[in-house]
């Protein structure tokens, strides 16, 4: 009898006002690029006219190729919330009745701390040591000021982990989250040392509706990982960050 969920797909949010605005910086470029968000918290972030275009066509793949899931889980932060609201317009009302979807607090992007709503001038301003301390630690450990490492991400999402393995033997999940919170899943599920973990290998950088799946393997024991970061939508561009 397996001892994990047969299947585990695992969503990044589609585009987001966020990843409109940040165009991949960790920071905002400057004032006029942040204004469309500023003093949204992160947990209510959007997701602009592309992102529900991606969802809505990664949706119409997703039942293609899995069918209808078990459980479908999101951070219950806006962007992952509409995303799968978005993927989940592609089945039939009778077939979305077979799906449980669940919040999970566990599977929420990283606390980015102080520095949020910041440019880069006013983040190196007020963290002039950031960058050292950063270097030192690695893009792993290091917590950025007032919030989460990834360390810190990857034992919540730990502990999401054996909640399925527990609960949710031989069963379909889909999990909608971020893509800071992908690194830990796997993280965990591929067994990556510290070093592989600082960063994401070249090319590996999740798109906006990436689509990684895991299967469970014929000893029931452990999922393995089947396909990485698929990308089915063709609007829009694949944006970094939260």
């Amino acid at each position: 009898m397996s001892k994990r969920p047969a299947l585990l797909v695992l969503v990044r949010h589609a585009e987001s006002a966020r990843n409109q605005a940040k165009k991949g910086s960790v920071y905002f470029a400057d004032d006029a690029a942040r204004q469309v968000v500023r003093g949204v918290p992160d947990h209510l972030i959007d997701l602009t006219a592309d992102g529900h275009k991606q969802a809505e066509q990664t949706g119409h793949a997703i039942r293609e190729r899995f069918g209808v899931f078990d459980y479908v889980y999101t951070s219950g932060y806006a962007r992952t919330v509409q995303t799968a609201e978005g993927i989940l317009g592609a089945y039939t009302a009778q077939e979305r009745d077979r799906m449980r979807l669940r919040t999970n607090i566990f599977v929420r992007e990283r606390d980015p701390g102080f520095a949020y709503d910041m440019t880069t001038a006013e983040a190196e301003a007020a963290f002039p040591w950031l960058n050292e301390y950063w270097h030192t630690f690695g893009g792993f450990m290091a917590r950025p000021p007032g919030g989460e490492s990834l360390a810190d991400v990857t034992g919540r999402v730990h502990t999401f982990l054996d909640t399925l393995f527990r609960d949710r033997p031989g069963q379909k999940i889909m999990v909608v989250t971020h893509g800071g919170t992908l690194r830990c899943f796997r993280f965990l599920l591929e067994r990556w040392g510290y070093q592989q973990a600082q960063r994401w290998p070249e090319g590996q950088t999740p798109a906006n509706c990436g689509v990684t799946t895991y299967r469970v393997a014929a000893s029931g024991e452990q999922l393995e990982l089947e396909d990485y970061n698929r990308v089915y939508w063709t609007v829009g561009s694949a944006s970094d960050g939260i």
